[in-house]
Parts: C-alpha cells; structure tokens; sequence
C-alpha cells in the first residue's frame, strides 16, 4: 500500500529562507527561518500520514498497524519506523555535535529520567534511548567539519599561527582526549589570546573574498559575523576548526558520522537520514547548553581522514549509498519523462520527489506526486514509478 506523506517543518534559527518552501512549494512567511523537513515517526514531530481521506500522525498509523514495518524490520527495532529522512537548509553554522552508541544513550536516557529532567528543559541531553549515527548527501556545494584530523596536520595548523603556537607545544607533551578536555574547559581569557589576534588580522582579507574556504580561519571569522560572537564572549568551539577537518562536499556527495565523531554543518543544503533519535551531545558553536562531562564521556578522539561517500553514477538509474548503518538505506531513483521503473520494498519505506514528476503505483493504490511531495510504502510491496518528467527520487528504507 502508498500513502500521502506530509512532513513537519522545524523553524532554527541557523536555517534559510527560501531554499525549503522552493524545494516544497510553500508561501515563505517574512522574517522566518525554514531550517529542517522532517520525514518519519519521531514522538516530537510525527509525519501526517493520509489513510482514506484522514490525516492522523504516523506515530499513531504505526502503532494501529505495526505490521506495515515487516517483520525484519519489527525483529530487530520493534515496533517503530527505525529512521528519520532530513531536508537541511544551513545558512548559519549549526553546533558542534556528536551522538552515542546505543549503550550510552540507554543509559543516558535512564539516568536524566530518574533524575527528572523534562524532556524539554534546555538542560536535557538525552531525548531518548537510541543511537543516532547518520549520513548526509549534499544537495549543493556544502562545508561541513568531521573529526579529529591526524596529530600531525592539527600542529601544523596551530603552528602556522603565532596565537596557537601554545597549543602546539601543549599537544606534543598530549594525547588528543585531554588536550580537548582542556581546550573546551580554557577560560575567556586564555580564549581571547588564542582566537581574538586571528579574527582581528584576518577581518579584511575575509571582508575582501579573500581566504580560500579550506582555510580555518576563514571559518573563524564568518562564525563570529555569522553568528554575531563577542571577542570578549568567545566560544570554545572556535578553537576546533583548527583541529577538525574541513570538508567540502560537491553536490549528490555524502559523508556518514557515526557514533562519537564530532561534527559540524557549515553551509549548504543536504539531505540527513539517519536513526529515528534526537539526541545530540553539543560542543560548542551554539547559546544552547554545552554538557562538557558528557562530551568528554562520548567524545572519539581518533584521527579521521574523512571518507567520501560517492554521488549516484548517471548510467545507474537505481542507486543504493552505502554506509555501515543497520538502521537505514539511502535509494536514489532518477527517471527521463516515460521510464518506468519496477521495485520491491522489504521494509516500510520513504518516498520524497526531489526533482520532476512521478506517478507511484502499487498493486491496489497509485498517486501522482510532483517536487517536494513524500509517500510511505508499507513493507512487501510491489511499486512502479513512472517518471512524468525527468528528475529524480530518494527512498529512505532499510538495508
């Protein structure tokens, strides 16, 4: 069976105007933010599912009829879809992030229940009881920092600048966990010595276009403009885009953050899909609140050379990314106006038209859906698309 699927829009602050209600075919409200599309079943913000002309959340069509899930699906991630699909407008840096293991966040979760912290208190860390690793494919050119670099590139970045000389010299006699720890801990005063000497002599040449994007202090810069950041209020956080990489993705690229790899989004729109989880352990970058101690618990220090995840190849109408995720696939389908394509789905299954015109049809139901519009596909069947114009569609699934 196919469903209509609505989403539900999230309104951050770091999000974009425009690039959503384009994508989706929404009147742009003045002065708003449209920062993330939500697809799936997560308790905070459930899809609108339209079952014979009612709409009711996804959540609640699950629970009536768990066995749309199928049953591998049900085995091992019981009864709720395991996998939350993302559309990401980033106009303004977004936290440094990382997210547990399963294990952590189990007993995360239990820990700050029997404490009784709200669920929406600022403070909370822990949503819920899941992992949340995740990929991303660009939808643009997009920047984003992944882990730690190796020991030897982080030297030479805080070598090359006479402020982070220090730090250097600290990182030798360090392994990289404490060396963080004590960067994340340094106070305001030690802050400004680091960071304000490279704001204040790079401010020109970033005002003039004139630092390459793969250069840190670009970085440095635009975040304290961007996001409006005092010399006198710096945030730890700044310090890492001289210790992470800096990645740049082309579009239809991807990359995949797994469990404790720290992170940051620093400009683009991308497509996230990931465990159905909201937990994200912050470290840095944002007014919201920072627990360092579970940072420093969760944190994977090692040194990353980051591993690109290849764009769908052209000649290949049917595409799957490949990631180590148990708990979701990523299909790109495309289509010219008149080609068909035939499928089987094994789990519940996600459908966004990302560009052009489908019609969608399984053995009892058919709908016609143009860009920005989402189905959900019941586990087991059997679907055809038709491409009314070229384009392109993803289906979030299991592997």
């Amino acid at each position: 069976m196919i469903y209509k699927l609505t989403g539900v829009l999230q309104h951050y602050v770091w999000g974009g105007q425009h690039y959503i209600p384009q994508l989706l075919n929404l009147s742009v409200e003045e002065n708003q933010h449209y920062a993330e599309w939500w697809l799936g079943a997560h308790i905070s913000a459930p899809s609108i599912i339209e079952v014979e002309g009612k709409n009711l959340p996804l959540t609640e069509f699950l629970q009536q009829n768990p066995t749309t899930l199928g049953e591998k699906s049900r085995e091992i991630f019981g009864e709720e879809l395991p996998y939350l699909l993302k559309v990401l407008d980033v106009e303004k840096p977004l936290s440094i992030q990382l997210h547990p293991t399963k294990q952590q966040a189990e007993i995360g979760f239990a820990k700050e229940n029997a404490e009784g912290i709200d669920l929406k208190d600022s403070k909370r860390t822990y949503k819920d009881n899941n992992h949340k690793p995740e990929m991303m494919i660009a939808l643009s050119d997009f920047w984003l920092l992944h882990g730690f670099k190796t020991k030897e590139k982080i030297l030479s970045s805080l070598n090359e600048r006479p402020s982070l000389a220090p730090l250097a010299e600290k990182l030798r006699n360090q392994e990289l966990h404490s060396f963080y720890a004590d960067v994340m801990q340094a106070d305001q005063s030690q802050l400004y010595q680091w960071l304000a000497p490279i704001v204040e002599q790079n401010r020109e040449a970033y005002a003039q276009n004139e630092l390459r994007l793969d250069n840190p202090d670009y970085w440095l810069v635009y975040s304290v403009e961007a996001m409006e950041i005092s010399l006198e209020k710096l945030d730890a956080g700044l310090v890492c885009f001289y210790l992470f990489n800096i990645v740049q993705l082309k579009k239809g690229e991807g990359i995949y953050q797994a469990a404790g790899i720290p992170h940051a989004y620093l400009r683009g729109q991308n497509i996230e899909l990931m465990a159905c989880s909201d937990n994200v352990i912050r470290g840095g970058l944002t007014p919201k609140y920072v627990d360092i101690p579970e940072l420093l618990k969760v944190v994977d220090c090692r040194e990353i050379e980051p591993q690109i995840i290849s764009a769908a190849p052209h000649d290949m109408r049917v595409f799957t990314y490949s990631t180590p995720a148990k708990d979701f696939a990523l299909q790109n389908i495309q289509y010219e106006c008149g080609e068909t394509h035939r499928l089987k789905i094994q789990s519940a299954g996600i459908f966004m038209v990302m560009k052009g015109q489908i019609n969608l049809r399984s053995e009892t139901t058919a709908l016609s859906l143009k860009k920005g519009e989402s189905a959900f596909i019941t586990s087991g069947s059997s679907y055809e698309i038709e491409g009314l114009s070229e384009g392109y569609t993803v289906v979030a699934k299991l592997p």
